[in-house]
């Protein structure tokens, strides 16, 4: 029997597709599982402090940011799939140390290790998944994984919460790791079971891995801005986890079971409509109107939550959660962009080393974001009017969609000039007008 068109359209279309889809569910469980009882596990576990938790976090960012590079080399030069199997199979590792660590500098190595492996492992899906696809299906099968990652994140919570509703810490300490393992090696098994991608094949097939000819990413100046553009507008991340839910709490009068309804909103929307709101985004051209509406999303998210400072009962409620159904349009729009600058930007002799530099400019453009945001909306009052801060952080999401028009005509005629000819001139010349 048929399924019904709206359930059909969220199953992915190919064979493919849908063991790409699975991998992404399987990882985000396992993930999922750990990091809701994180906060809670390492004070009561490993006997951190929050602050202690902070510093070790901030580490892990900078560690991320000096080995994106290199970690994406290493995975041209290995291979996408098998990196990302081995990056797989040792995050997995990782979680079976948890119950064994104590204290700060145990914790600090832990998680270096999970950020560092975590980039090899990005790098290499990331270009695997490019390699395998045929052109047409690259940004589809993504929205669809990324559905599945949101999917697999709340299967995860969902497990987590029954552990810590549990009066026995045991499962807790021992069950939440060691789960969060099984499911990290059978997603490492999962991955090693995916069908070679033409670089794989080339491999196989004997070919040398010399270096290779022309620039490398890093020369590629329209690259790092698309990327760390992008990275701004990525900031809607912060609005979504940080900004509102800190302003709700501190300038409206909202209650605070408000908080769950929102995330779960979020939750639901990014599982159902990635499918639909990725439709019609080809090329670069369909990216750059994409980022368009993820600005216009975002500065009326701003907009809408402003005007809560000044709003009392069910009207303040209504529009917070209004407020972030459209940050959640920002995301969902941004992220189709982003697939698509992916599949059509990225060198695909190099795509480890692009998606190495690629975390370098996200990095660039969205690491100062918590900090400046969140002074903006609630540090930042100037006498000549209150809300001045949401419509400067609103100016700077605009700012950038603004910038990837140029940054984007740069990395085009860079890879026109020194990318390997896929395309017709006429696609090329297209994508330049």
């Amino acid at each position: 029997m048929p399924l019904p068109g709206f359930i059909s359209n969220l199953i992915p279309p190919t064979p493919l597709s849908r063991r790409l889809a699975t991998q992404s569910l399987l990882f985000a469980a396992g993930d999922g599982t750990f990091n809701t009882a994180a906060a809670f596990y390492l004070v009561a576990f490993v006997g951190l402090s929050p602050a202690q938790i902070g510093v070790g976090l901030t580490v892990a960012g900078i560690a991320s940011f000096l080995t994106a590079y290199p970690m994406g080399r290493l995975a041209d030069f290995i291979g996408p799939k098998r990196i990302w199997a081995i990056s797989a199979l040792i995050s997995a590792l990782m979680f079976a140390t948890m119950p064994f660590i104590h204290g700060f500098w145990a914790y600090l190595a832990v998680i270096v290790v999970f950020e560092v492996v975590n980039n090899a492992g990005g790098a290499g899906r990331n270009a695997y998944v490019l390699d395998v696809l045929p052109d047409k299906e690259r940004v589809a099968t993504q929205a669809f994984m990324y559905s599945s990652l949101n999917l697999g994140f709340t299967i995860g919570a969902l497990i987590a919460g029954i552990a810590l509703a549990l009066d026995t810490d045991t499962v807790l300490k021992w069950g939440v790791p060691f789960f969060a393992l099984a499911i990290g090696i059978a997603n490492s098994v999962w991955i090693t079971r995916l069908p070679r991608a033409p670089h794989e094949e080339r491999r196989a097939a004997g070919e040398v891995t010399e270096k290779l000819p022309g620039p490398g990413a890093l020369r590629n100046v329209g690259w790092l801005l698309v990327t760390t553009f992008t990275g701004t507008l990525w900031s809607n991340q912060v609005l979504l986890h940080t900004v509102i839910p800190l302003w709700l709490v501190e300038y409206t009068d909202s209650p605070r079971w408000l908080l769950a309804w929102l995330f779960a909103t979020n939750t639901v929307l990014c599982i159902i409509l990635p499918a639909y709101t990725s439709k019609g985004v080809h090329d670069v051209r369909d990216a750059l109107r994409r980022v368009w509406w993820s600005s216009a999303f975002f500065v009326a998210a701003c907009a809408i939550t402003l005007v809560t400072h000044d709003t009392r009962g069910f009207l303040t409620i209504f529009l917070v959660w209004l407020g972030h159904v459209a940050v959640t349009g920002a995301e969902l729009a941004i992220g189709s962009a982003s697939w698509a600058f992916q599949a059509e930007l990225m060198d695909p002799d190099r795509r480890g080393e692009y998606e190495g530099v690629a975390g370098i400019g996200r990095q660039l453009g969205g690491a100062w974001a918590p900090a400046l945001f969140t002074f903006l909306a609630m540090g930042w009052h100037p006498d000549f009017y209150s809300g001045a801060g949401w419509l400067v952080i609103g100016a700077i999401v605009v700012a950038a969609a603004a910038a990837m028009g140029p940054s984007t005509k740069l990395a085009v005629r860079f890879k026109q000039t020194h990318f390997p000819r896929e395309d017709e001139p006429e696609a090329v010349a297209a994508e330049l007008a």
